[in-house]
């Protein structure tokens, strides 16, 4: 069966705080971790008060502390934001607390806008560095060389296993190089799926970490009792990628009744096209938008995200997101990874 991860971005709620987001996310971690979810990430955002992840490996230590044995991880570090030595020693740090259970999945982009770059003290050609960065933080996991002046400290042959993100070909072309595995951010930029997914698989090189291509595409899914329930808890994510859109960024908005009332026609277009790859509906209905996007994708693995203001209503749609995964186990399943990783759950 094709495992099933989680992807959260620490939403704040309005009238909340990082705080209460925090604790949530904390609250959803552990109720994945019952399910049988493969893993959790988390997301590195800068300068957006709807967003409560921009310390991303802190966060990280707080969920893998208040959980046992689901893996735990960035999805992702954006990298050039940071010195490889720097996430070299949080990461290592964070394998060494809870060994086994970590993952460091790495992204290109800034995660803010270039003025929140600016007071990061990162260069706007920074990103230019990726494949580099890549290599230097490989270098800095695995084993100690002879002549090796530079260690991370913890880090140096912890062997945290690494993974590429991105929305463009390009992303695809440096996890098929480097030969790790490749999500795919088809939930807010789904227009290069197909094409990307080609390019990694048609271009992979083995590696000491994969022995073949891992793709992992990532997919809205609100879930609830009914398809009318879903639609109207799906109008929060509505409204934050219009907001978006407006740049007008802020908390997250509590579900409304009439979508038609808040953005254009225009807006209508351009968000839907965004939230293409998105699931919404009764257990029934994700079931089958479930069984569609692994047919499309031939996904390896499928990262689930779920915006949802009420947090009852979010544990909710990951309970039956569950269920509809269980429903789609008689289908065919993917080979193992060749990454070191505790027992899965019933999700994987």
């Amino acid at each position: 069966m094709i495992p099933i991860s989680v992807l959260d971005l620490v939403p704040i709620r309005r009238g909340d705080t990082a705080r209460e987001a925090l604790r949530n996310s904390l609250s959803l971690a552990q109720h994945a971790e019952a399910l049988g979810y493969r893993r959790y990430w988390v997301a590195e955002h800068h300068n957006m008060t709807g967003i409560a992840s921009a310390a991303t490996s802190v966060v990280i230590g707080h969920l893998a502390g208040g959980t046992r044995s689901i893996r735990v991880g960035s999805g992702g570090v954006m990298l050039p934001n940071h010195s490889p030595l720097v996430i070299a020693e949080q990461f290592g740090t964070l394998e060494s607390l809870f060994p086994g259970r970590i993952d460091l999945g790495l992204g290109r982009a800034p995660g803010t806008d270039m003025e929140t770059l600016h007071a990061m003290r990162r260069d706007a050609h920074s990103a230019d560095r990726f494949p580099e960065d890549i290599q230097e933080l490989q270098h800095l996991l695995g084993p100690l060389e002879p002549g090796q002046r530079i260690r991370a400290v913890p880090g140096t042959d912890t062997q945290v296993p690494l993974y590429i993100l991105g929305s463009s070909l390009y992303g695809a072309q440096v996890a098929a190089h480097f030969g790790l595995p490749y999500g795919f951010a088809s939930h807010f930029a789904p227009a290069a799926l197909d094409q990307a997914l080609h390019v990694y698989r048609s271009r992979f090189q083995p590696s000491a970490q994969l022995e073949r291509p891992w793709a992992m595409p990532c997919v809205n899914v609100i879930a609830a009792d009914t398809d009318a329930q879903a639609r109207r808890l799906f109008t929060s994510q509505q409204q934050r990628v219009t907001d978006m859109m407006r740049n007008a960024r802020g908390q997250l908005a509590p579900p409304i009744d009439d979508m038609e009332r808040y953005w254009t026609p225009a807006e209508r277009v351009q968000v839907m096209r965004m939230l293409e790859c998105s699931i919404v509906g009764s257990l029934a209905t994700v079931t089958e938008g479930l069984a569609r996007f692994i047919e499309r994708t031939e996904a390896d693995e499928v990262i689930a995200t779920g915006t949802i203001f009420d947090h009852d209503a979010r544990l909710h749609s990951y309970s039956l997101l569950a269920e509809a995964a269980r429903a789609l186990g008689a289908r065919p399943g993917s080979s193992t990874m060749s990454v070191a990783e505790p027992a899965l759950g019933a999700l994987a």
